[in-house]
């Protein structure tokens, strides 16, 4: 019998398996474990514990007889469980934590990582080329275009330009409530769904496990047909608009133009080559125009893979970054994702989405989720943590640089070039959501001062001395020698302390 083969949650595609491998009737046998283990140790969404058991289980179905799903405490459990002291091999898992484990288990050959476009080697050939310094996600996506052939014209850039963004910062269209493009694929639970719904009410009933946020109905896809059918609308229905307004936000419709393809990437279901393959076809057959087509493909090439090969570069150390000194654990509210004590109309709005969804795009993350955390120096390890498990497309490798890195600026500048903060102004001119708020984007001080404009003056203020010398930063920190109500404003936020803004 050939060596059985383990896929994790997050390798369940076929690019996990090679198609045909000994010949017909000889693939290798799979083994696949659901540890409790993991639910245990974390409290996750709802939602995220309930997509990832049912994509298990959706490919552990399709997989039949050739699978062996074992279902235990720990994954050392289960494996004994199910090869005993036999051999096993295993694709690099996505987490140092599991990393760890498969590489201390006896008779675990451990093979290269799939699920991206680089190789380890590769990336760290390039990274240390440049002496591991100045990793610029420009240069970087640069390099990877020109690699691996991705959206050239002749030997330039799709469009005579690398980079788009100018054309891709676009406030939402004036006076609408919607984008007014076609809804996005929603998959149909089935009798899986019921079978993982009813696990996860026995677990919080008679275990002890505990959830966060809202289960429900299954919003993202648990198979690879359904992941498939989701990157088929995007790219024939929502693409060609995805662009100019990737960095918008409207409170009626949180979802706008986006794909919406993150977890089925995360979980194995699609590989992002076929991804950006089938959004360069669109442009080159007229279907998608290069601006919107050039930035879902550096989502992907760009920045998804640079997160990924930079979780590993930068070493385990990297977690405990903490360059502010920033060490306020996050309030409760928070925590619970109790979106209605919070008065600030932008973050109920958001707040409410990852606790109905457990997602939202990347400009609430950064831009009210991540700012206000950044704002108000709560510790990045544990906003880290928050993000992992209240996201359905949260990882460790996804969360860990998105986060310390450039969310919470911990790293002091390793990752980005300058903290992603701002006032309200920003949210104002980039969404809907000032409207009927009871803050005023304009204030700083005073019964409607908007959380966000005073936390952004507060925060420069006290992080005056590291940021001052930031070239990006400069002028901003210069701005408070022309408040008249700085100490109002100082005085005013500690006051506010970390209640619901």
């Amino acid at each position: 019998m050939r060596t059985p083969h383990w896929l994790f949650g997050d390798q369940l595609g076929p690019h996990f398996l090679t198609p045909g491998e000994g010949g017909p009737g000889r693939e290798a046998p799979v083994v696949m474990i659901e540890a409790r283990s993991v639910f245990r140790r974390r409290r996750f969404h709802r939602a995220k514990a309930h997509l990832v058991l049912s994509a298990m289980r959706h490919r552990a179905a399709g997989l039949g007889d050739r699978v062996r799903y074992v279902r235990a405490e720990t994954y050392r459990e289960g494996l004994r469980e199910a090869v005993g002291d036999g051999r096993v091999t295993v694709h690099h898992p996505t987490s140092r934590a599991a990393h760890a484990l498969v590489s201390s288990l006896p008779g675990v050959t451990v093979l290269p990582a799939r699920g991206f476009l680089v190789p380890h080697d590769a990336f760290r050939a390039w990274a240390d080329g440049r002496g591991g310094k100045q990793l610029r996600q420009e240069d970087f996506y640069r390099w990877v275009r020109r690699g691996y052939g991705l959206l050239l014209d002749g030997d330039g850039p799709a469009g005579g330009r690398w980079n788009h963004d100018r054309d891709n910062r676009e406030p939402p269209p004036k006076g609408a409530r919607t984008l007014g493009v076609p809804a996005p694929y929603r998959p149909r639970e089935d009798d899986i769904d019921a079978e993982v719904r009813h696990d996860l009410d026995r677990w919080e009933r008679e275990e002890g496990i505990a959830f966060v946020g809202r289960d429900g109905p299954r919003l993202f896809p648990a198979s690879r047909r359904e992941a498939l059918a989701a990157l088929g609308r995007f790219i024939t229905h929502r693409l060609p608009r995805f662009g100019p307004y990737e960095d918008a936000m409207l409170a009626a419709d949180p979802v706008m133009s986006h794909s919406l393809l993150s977890s089925s990437l995360n979980l194995g279901l699609l590989d992002p080559a076929e991804c950006v393959e089938r959004a360069e076809r669109a442009w080159r057959a007229g279907q998608a125009p290069v601006n919107s087509v050039e930035g879902f493909v550096r989502q992907i090439a760009g920045w998804r893979e640079y997160v990924w090969h930079l979780y590993w570069y930068f070493g385990e150390d990297y977690r405990g970054r903490n360059v502010l000194r920033h060490h306020a654990p996050p309030p409760g509210w928070f925590l619970e994702l109790d979106a209605d004590a919070v008065t600030a109309r932008c973050l109920s709005a958001v707040l409410a989405q990852v606790r109905d969804t457990g997602w939202t795009h990347h400009i609430p993350r950064l831009m009210l989720l991540g700012s206000h955390a950044l704002q108000r120096g709560w510790d990045p390890r544990a906003v880290t943590d928050w993000f992992h498990r209240c996201f359905v497309d949260g990882h460790d490798w996804v969360m860990l640089p998105n986060v310390v890195g450039m969310s919470q600026y911990a790293d002091g500048g390793r990752m980005t070039t300058k903290p992603y903060t701002s006032g309200g102004a920003y949210v104002n001119r980039m969404s809907d959501l000032c409207g009927g708020c009871a803050y005023r984007p304009g204030d700083r001080v005073g019964p409607r001062a908007c959380p966000f404009t005073a936390g952004y003056w507060s925060f420069l203020d006290r992080h005056r001395a590291v940021l001052e010398g930031n070239p990006l930063m400069a002028r901003a920190v210069r701005g408070l020698d022309r408040l008249p109500d700085l100490d109002e404003v100082r005085a005013q936020e500690r006051r506010r302390g970390d209640g619901p803004p």
